[in-house]
């Protein structure tokens, strides 16, 4: 497809980052906000980020150029949005600023304009009640920071016509970023596995059995140094279902229905499916391709190991004196 002619509605933040990534991935990106004096100053603050991104290293050393040539600030909303293919909401996260802002966005786009909420935690069916020709309507949740996460939810509402999806992962996919479709559910996927992962830190504090720094350092040195690799289905299939059936046994000593054996976890452990020991689990990987994820799987705990190493630990607690 030529390059798309995209609106970001909402330049602070978040919608300033959303907009960055997408200019620079070529598409003709005009940025709007509560007026035209707030859209010119984010774009030069964008311009001016861009400039301390490339000298870091973080953006490639064009960047300011290219957010130079695609990216501009416009007079109001309904300027932005005119003419435009695709347009992302990223105003902040109250239901009657983003409704207020949608029936504008409505009023001015194109009928067949692509509409995307950058909402992190309310619904698209209710947000989609303020969008004309709401089949053209989804959520498209980008993370913070904007320009350097890679993944993107893409949240359709009961009404959203499935033929915009393609669309909407072409323009995410052209930033080099990846999407996965998520159903209209409260907390999506992305903010209930994060909360759930909190909620449980918080009682461990709270009950005394480690600090909330003990806990940081258990989550990213042991399980979550999984993550950037592995999603928690991969990581149970290497693992063993059978085992993760017996740890379940043993949290329920004490929290039987906090902790009850998912009844998927059940069904394939009884179907003699424990992963990727066994050829099949969540995933179906292959038996024989085992000692190929294996590989892969040390190479990349030893590159991130390294990594780590390299840039050192991050700057969360007071420096330490230099000794005399």
């Amino acid at each position: 497809m030529s390059e798309p002619i995209i609106a970001v509605v909402g330049s602070g933040y978040m919608g300033g980052g959303i907009a960055q990534v997408l200019a620079l991935s070529g598409a003709t990106v005009r940025i709007a906000d509560i007026s035209e004096e707030v859209a010119r100053a984010n774009h030069e603050r964008l311009l001016e980020e861009a400039r301390q991104f490339v000298a870091d290293g973080l953006f490639p050393a064009d960047a300011v150029e290219r957010l130079e040539r695609h990216l501009s600030p416009s007079a109001s909303i309904e300027e932005a949005v005119a003419g435009a293919d695709f347009i992302e909401e990223a105003v902040p996260e109250k239901l009657e600023i983003k409704h207020a802002t949608l029936r504008r966005i409505s009023a001015a786009a194109r009928p067949d304009a692509v509409i995307g909420s950058n909402t992190s935690t309310i619904l698209i069916a209710s947000l989609a009640e303020a969008v004309d020709h709401p089949e053209r309507f989804l959520g498209v949740h980008f993370s913070n920071p904007a320009p350097f996460i890679p993944g993107v939810e893409l949240i359709p509402h009961p009404g959203t016509d499935e033929a915009v999806l393609p669309f909407v992962e072409r323009i995410v996919a052209a930033t080099g970023k990846e999407t996965a479709r998520v159903k209209d559910a409260t907390g999506f996927v992305l903010n209930r596995l994060q909360y759930a992962l909190f909620h449980e830190a918080t009682q461990i504090v709270e009950e005394g059995i480690a600090s909330a720094e003990d806990i940081d350092t258990i989550v990213r040195t042991t399980f979550g140094f999984r993550l950037p690799f592995f999603g928690p289905f991969a990581i149970a299939d290497m693992a063993g279902l059978d085992v993760y059936s017996f740890c379940y046994s043993s949290l329920q000593t004490r929290w039987p229905e906090r902790f009850a054996t998912p009844e998927s976890l059940r069904g394939l452990v009884d179907a003699g499916k424990f992963g990727t020991k066994s050829g099949a689990g969540y995933l179906d990987v292959p038996a024989e391709r085992t000692p190929e994820l294996v590989a892969y799987r040390n190479r990349a705990y030893a590159a991130m190991k390294q990594l780590i190493d390299e840039l050192g630990p991050a700057p969360i607690h007071p420096a330490t004196p230099a000794s005399n």
